[in-house]
């Protein structure tokens, strides 16, 4: 099956190809400046070829704008010199409870139609010899999420990343999202959203995944993980 097949045959469904985001040989050969450059020049001609005027005031510093956002914001997280120092400390008390970090705010986009999927992630792990900075986990979360994403890798990456950081298998990662390529197009629906959920080392075991999803909500049930 070709390319142009397997388009097709996958049609409006959700598809995730591998763990890593897909990413071409060379992908980093060009620097920031000359890759922003190129995107506002073919951003400047999707413009003009939907008819859009660009010598009005509103739209003229729009394809710069829209290529600055995205090697620099929205899609800085497809460059590895982007990934954040993650900074541990050593776990001299003992902790050997549960540690929760909740409701970790999520933008990120699909990679599917380039529209927004906007939501929550949980994240939670038990500690051996070492614990990781708070804000560390957000900025972890965060780099993962600005990316061109599939929610089921990306629940994925945030807790393989945190596995290897902390030398623990003892991780796991509940996210539930909006998908605007559901709310905004196709079935234009704006009242579901999607779980996605890893449970690694100890939260496999029945009680320590339900003590997480006491912490981060009683409301939110999951089919089969209950």
């Amino acid at each position: 099956m070709n390319k142009e097949e397997k388009t097709v045959a996958m049609g409006e469904d959700h598809y995730s190809s591998s763990l890593d985001n897909p990413m071409k040989q060379g992908a980093f050969d060009l620097s920031d400046e000359e890759k922003m450059k190129k995107i506002a020049e073919h951003f400047e001609a999707i413009m003009d070829i939907m008819g859009m005027d660009l010598t009005d005031d509103s739209l003229a510093g729009t394809p710069a704008r829209v290529a600055k956002m995205y090697i620099k914001e929205i899609f800085s997280g497809l460059n590895p010199a982007n990934e954040p120092t993650v900074s541990l400390f050593d776990n001299n008390y003992q902790y050997d409870g549960m540690l929760v970090e909740k409701d970790i705010e999520l933008y990120s986009l699909c990679e599917h139609h380039f529209v927004p999927i906007v939501g929550k992630v949980h994240v939670a792990y038990f500690a051996k010899d070492h614990v990781i900075g708070l804000s560390k986990i957000n900025r972890i979360v965060q780099y993962f999420a600005k990316r061109p994403q599939v929610q089921e890798r990306m629940t994925m990456q945030i807790v393989s990343k945190l596995q290897d950081v902390l030398k623990t298998e003892d991780v796991a990662c509940v996210v539930d999202a909006k998908h605007f390529c559901v709310c905004m197009r196709g079935v234009k629906d704006s009242s579901s959203t999607t779980v996605t959920s890893q449970f690694r080392g100890k939260f496999a075991e029945s009680k320590y995944k339900q003590e997480f999803l006491q912490h981060i909500s009683s409301e939110l049930k999951i089919d089969g993980l209950s």
